[in-house]
């Protein structure tokens, strides 16, 4: 079997690779034989993702592998269109990451669960926190179906199956809050301190 596959043509093994980054992410314990694939193919990968302006990002560690623009910094080569958006995060959505990921954090300091599994009634009571004391709780808390719903379709939270209102937080979420946010997470959180103290 292992010496059939090494016969076969290349974009045969790479071609699947390739639709699926374009699609989104590739995760290592759901899709086991196109995270080989890719690890094994990660150069042709690359060149064929570099040509249109596209990067290549693989965290080994956490399993999961996705495509971010390229930003060059030749000024002599024509900047290509972009492939993918940018999304603008409103103020709520913006926190909900940052205490999801500090929630990770806490979770890979106890040494033990891999999974962070969160509920919808956790999340808000995270929020509500940081919300100003005369906010609109009701109208804050319509919104949190909202925001769990953009962090689904973003790939930052799973629905778990069978168990209404659990949410598992996918590590992909280290990948945009990263270690430039890390450093200064105590900041960031007195800037939402901040602005919930403007909006009272």
């Amino acid at each position: 079997m292992q010496q059939e596959r090494e016969n076969q043509p290349v974009h045969d093994s790479v071609a699947p690779v390739l639709i699926q980054l374009l699609k989104g992410v590739i995760y290592q314990d759901r899709q086991a034989e196109l995270w080989r694939d890719l690890l094994s193919f990660q150069a042709v990968v690359r060149d064929y993702f570099s040509r249109i302006g596209l990067e290549l990002f693989i965290d080994e560690s956490e399993g999961y592998a996705f495509l971010k623009q390229s930003v060059s910094d030749e000024e002599s080569q024509p900047e290509l269109p972009r492939l993918i958006q940018r999304r603008q995060l409103s103020y709520q959505l913006s926190l909900l990451l940052v205490l999801l990921r500090k929630k990770l954090i806490e979770l890979d300091a106890t040494g033990g669960q891999t999974r962070l599994i969160v509920s919808r009634e956790q999340m808000k009571e995270m929020l509500l926190i940081f919300l100003p004391e005369s906010s609109n709780e009701a109208k804050m808390v319509e919104g949190i179906d909202r925001h769990i719903n953009r962090l689904i379709d973003y790939g930052f939270l799973r629905r778990l199956k069978g168990e209404e209102n659990r949410y598992e937080v996918h590590r992909i979420i280290k990948a945009l809050v990263d270690a430039q946010w890390l450093s200064d997470f105590n900041g960031n959180l007195k800037v939402y301190h901040d602005h919930a103290a403007r909006t009272s």
